[in-house]
């Protein structure tokens, strides 16, 4: 046995069934190692697919998703798929190849100090010196990826530490995996808790993505129905309660005055539930820092001028929640009914001519919800249309529509879909994503083609950068450099082995997609986007500041 070997038996250790990457010379004996273990190599196209793969295979599974380079370019191509794992709390172990220990004090081919590119990006990292660190290494970076609050880290194998024989007298084995378990919250701040909302005209429950990552959700569902307490949703806390529950105020997160920003201006307790600054800073919603905030998490807040908090419960969010509820008194439930009402108004009032062309946003995501079941999964690329979708495509249950919004990276959509469809065959999962977005990671409909995974690629397409020239159309009344050509994505996706469609009017959508989602092997979707809808948004949403 050599030291890859050991680092193999101790991801099977781990229970890792994927390892998403590429080979490369610096690598070889690790991918010989894969070769003869119980983990499923999946070669990706290029290392930013694989690194999103096992972003997103990590934050549906809650286990830490592996993607695997070589040295120097390969490394550098993991980069943007792991930083988006370091910002969307997602559980993440990369491992790099890298030079042999004896030319890396020189001048040496496709070397780099990989070490210190991936430290600002991850929880932790190391680099592998000898073969009795593996055990320890491994275990440590799947303990830290895992831990609340999750994240990615990295491991660094040099070829000539990865080829290094093992005696048989040395004794070397995986460690045992251990979790650790969150604590309970304080009996004192959870009585404190108490005593905040009880003095409460007007709360509302501001769930985040920690909700979805400590499987949170029916506590929550409890808390809120029992105290009737209305319910907003981050970007990717969506399903955490069902839209059509008469507490869901569905989402916040756009830079803008929303039909649910004016509840939360109306709010004077706000209960903070696994939320991460990173995806709605809270400039944005408590701007005159006069909301009294809850803070349950599993721990304590970031520092930040329009976050001071009243309480802080820590602790397992699912106690933390049950404790509160039982003590705390119901509130009454007009609150909640005329919050609740306020929102739906505002939705409806968007609804545009369903025959309209090309299709608006909203007939698109009507469509797109009517072909799926309530646990299909739906993985959404950056631009446009995730704003659209994270307002507008209605959820029923959590990581039924997986977006991006920390690091908010472009491209994660397909790479993403694939992740999904391996980790859940029996459910349909579709990528909607923007032709923009797609054609940065277009080359893994291959990968997806190759593995048999029958996914769908929905593409909104606008011929540019969407979400750019809105925000241009705003600021400065025109739109600069955001135009763009694109293939013939009928013929792009047939060139692979995939079946390509294209809507030219609006009522074909929807028989599209539901012959795309029962076909054996991939499908492209081609669905021209009227965003003049972006503007006629704004103008809607700036009217309610007139």
């Amino acid at each position: 046995m050599n030291s890859a070997n050991l680092l193999v038996r101790c991801l099977e250790q781990e229970g890792v069934r994927f390892v998403f990457g590429l080979p490369g010379e610096e690598n070889l004996e690790l991918i010989e190692a894969l070769a003869d273990s119980s983990i499923r190599f999946i070669e990706a196209r290029h290392e930013q697919g694989a690194a999103f793969m096992a972003d997103v295979y990590g934050r549906l599974s809650g286990k830490a998703g592996v993607c695997l380079s070589t040295l120097g370019p390969g490394a550098t191509n993991l980069l943007t798929g792991v930083v988006d794992a370091y910002l969307d709390r997602t559980p993440l172990v990369a491992i790099t190849a890298q030079a042999s220990l004896n030319r890396r004090h020189k001048e040496s081919h496709q070397y780099i100090d990989v070490m210190s590119m991936f430290r600002p990006i991850t929880k932790w990292n190391t680099s592998i010196p000898k073969p009795e660190v593996v055990p320890e290494a491994v275990r440590k970076a799947f303990k830290i990826a895992e831990t609340d609050k999750p994240g990615a880290t990295h491991l660094e194998l040099p070829e000539d530490v990865a080829e290094e024989s093992i005696e048989e007298s040395v004794k070397l084995g995986p460690l045992p995996v251990q979790s650790p378990v969150l604590p309970e919250p304080s009996p004192t701040q959870v009585t404190r808790a108490v005593e905040v909302l009880r003095r409460a005209k007007r709360p509302v429950l501001l769930a985040g993505n920690g909700v979805v990552r400590g499987w949170a959700h029916e506590a929550t569902r409890r808390f809120a129905r029992r105290l009737r307490i209305p319910v907003l949703h981050t970007f990717m806390a969506k399903g955490v309660l069902p839209d059509n529950d008469p507490l869901s105020l569905y989402t916040v997160g756009l830079q803008a005055r929303d039909y649910s920003s004016i509840v939360l201006e109306q709010a004077d307790v706000v209960i903070a539930l696994g939320y991460d600054f990173v995806e709605y800073a809270p400039c944005l919603w408590n701007p005159r820092c006069d909301k009294r905030i809850i803070h349950i998490d599993v721990s304590p807040a970031e520092v930040d001028e329009h976050y001071f908090v009243e309480v802080g419960v820590l602790g397992d969010l699912r106690l933390s929640l049950g404790q509160i509820g039982v003590q705390a008194a119901p509130f009454a439930a007009s609150w909640a009914q005329d919050a609740r009402a306020s929102v739906v108004e505002g939705f409806a009032a968007e609804e545009p001519d369903p025959d309209s062309w090309p299709l608006r946003p909203q007939r698109i995501i009507a469509d797109l919800r009517a072909a799926l079941k309530q646990d299909d999964v739906v993985i959404c690329d950056v631009g446009a249309h995730k704003l659209w979708m994270a307002r507008s495509f209605p959820c029923d249950v959590p990581n039924s529509c997986i977006i991006s919004n920390g690091f908010a990276a472009m491209g994660i959509a397909l790479p993403g879909a694939i992740a999904a469809k391996l980790l859940y065959p029996e459910r349909r999962v579709v990528a909607v994503t923007g032709d923009g977005g797609f054609l940065m990671n277009s080359q893994e409909l291959e990968t997806a083609v190759r593995l048999h995974l029958p996914i769908v690629v929905l593409i909104w397409r606008d011929n540019g950068y969407g979400v750019i020239r809105w925000k241009q159309q705003l600021k400065f009344g025109r739109s600069s450099f955001v135009d763009f050509g694109n293939p013939d994505f009928v013929r792009y996706a047939e060139s692979f082995g995939a079946v390509g469609y294209r809507v030219t009017e609006s009522s074909e959508l929807a028989p599209m997609l539901a012959d795309a989602l029962k076909q054996p092997v991939p499908s492209i979707i081609d669905c021209p986007v009227d965003y003049d809808e972006n503007i006629r948004l704004s103008e809607r949403l700036h009217a309610l500041t007139a």
